[in-house]
Order: structure tokens, then sequence, then C-alpha cells
């Protein structure tokens, strides 16, 4: 899911995000790889997860919204609510749907709740009688600067096998067209109560089941109601950019490993 912060509806623009005005929640691992050092600088958050950790680092999370989200100007935040690899949770959250009476998922997991909503406490501005509450221009200034769209985006692979890490290195796998289904939701239509809240995220990724279930069966995302066909949009790579961001990882993870080797023959 994108969270968006500008007034203007997003619809059409969606590939025109500045990199700079982007907010990223990732899991902690990737703190560790060549370009965790640039996202920690960047201000995106690392989130661990586990039972163990989740109710801190909700904290630790709204702390970090507080702190990095308006000061440096930011207008977008990409979050993940499945938190984690579909192969990784899949079983896990079937087990969960069955004791909690909750659909039986296989192309999706079900979300979890937490980031979800500290996100929108911390970042959506509440409003009193129609006015931002307390009424005053820094209330005024908050609003407009809050979040204003949530963009809920499905992804569908050929034969339901995802781009890995592997191939976008090493590239071994043929050519393929990834197929992007977003759909935009006004942050006034999207409940902020707790319960409300959760039913209202769990309902998105039984919809995302069903988009799903419809593309791996017919080779398209279902059309709008009213319409025959799903209208799609192409949108191609620039290889000369593809080139750039692997030539930079390369050398990135190139030179981490000079830097580690020389801290190690400086220990023993």
């Amino acid at each position: 899911m994108v969270f968006r912060g500008s007034n203007r509806n997003p619809d059409g623009n969606t590939g025109q995000m500045v990199v700079a005005q982007m907010m990223w929640l990732m899991d902690h691992i990737f703190k560790y790889t060549n370009f965790g050092i640039v996202s920690l600088i960047h201000g995106d958050f690392f989130i661990r997860q586990g039972r163990a950790y989740r109710d801190q680092q909700l904290l630790v999370l709204k702390k970090h919204l507080e702190h990095n989200y308006r000061s440096r100007d930011r207008k977008w935040i990409v979050l993940f609510p499945e938190e984690g690899f579909l192969r990784k949770r899949r079983e896990t959250s079937q087990a969960f749907a069955k004791k909690n009476n909750l659909p039986f998922l296989t192309h999706v997991t079900l979300p979890r709740f937490g980031a979800t909503n500290i996100i929108l406490k911390a970042l959506v501005a509440r409003q009193e009688n129609g006015s931002p509450a307390g009424g005053d221009a820094r209330g005024l200034e908050c609003k407009s600067r809050g979040l204003q769209w949530i963009i809920d985006t499905t992804i569908a692979y050929p034969k339901a096998e995802p781009i890995d890490i592997q191939t976008w290195i090493l590239g071994y796998r043929k050519p393929t067209v990834t197929h992007v289904h977003y759909r935009i939701f006004p942050i006034a239509d999207v409940p902020l109560e707790t319960e409300d809240l959760t039913n209202w995220l769990y309902q998105r990724f039984i919809e995302k089941e069903d988009l799903l279930s419809h593309f791996y069966k017919t080779g398209a995302f279902p059309p709008p109601q009213g319409q025959k066909e799903a209208v799609s949009r192409a949108m191609t790579l620039s290889n000369v950019w593809i080139l750039l961001i692997q030539s930079f990882a390369f050398l990135s993870g190139y030179l981490w490993y000079h830097v580690i080797q020389y801290f190690y023959h400086c220990l023993f």
C-alpha cells in the first residue's frame, strides 16, 4: 500500500513518484544490505517482525513518523501490510484465518494491522466540527500536509512466479510482463477506529485474493463495474536506468566487501 499526502488526486500520476519525498517501511534485515546506510540517511524505517518485538516496534515507528515525516517534507509512505514474503507467511496466515473464522487465502496473506494503524493515527489530520482540531493556522497547515489518499496496489506475475532478487541481479529469466492493479481510496472513506479499520483492511486483501484468482485463470484483471474489459497502460523500464542501478549495487557491494575485509584484518 502507498499512502499519499497531497491534496491532488494521484490517479494517472503514480508513476511520477519522487524518491526524495518517499518514506519506505521495510524489514530490518534490509538495514544490513548495501543500500541500508542510504535508507537510514534518507529517513526510511526498518521494522523488526515477531511477537516479541511488535509493541515496542510500533512505539518506535510512531516516534519515527513524528520526527521524520513532516520535517523532511515527505509526501509518500510505502508499506507492505502483509509484512513478509508470501512463501514464509502463508501457512501462518491460513492457520490464523482458520482459528478466527476468516477467509482462507492462497494468493495473499491476511494483513497485519499495527503499522497501518500507527501511520493513520499519526498522519491523518483529525477534524472537529468540519475544521482541523484546534482551529488554528498550525492545525490547518497540518491538515494540508497530512495523508489524503491510500493507493492499494496488487501485483500479478505470469504463472504466479514473482521476480526475486537473484533474477534482478543475474537476469537468468526471460523478459516478462508484470501486471499492477491499483485502486485509490480517499482518506475520508477509510475508517480510523481500530475494529472498523481492521475489517476494512481485511476486506481489501480478500478483494486482492479475488483479483489474483481471476488473473491467474484468465491472464487479466477483471474489468471495473460497468466495463467489458480492463484497460491497461503499458509502463516500460529504461534499460539505461536499470544498468545504472545495477552498477551502483555492484559497486556498493564491492566497497562494503573491502570495508569489512579491512576491519577483519585489523581485528584478527
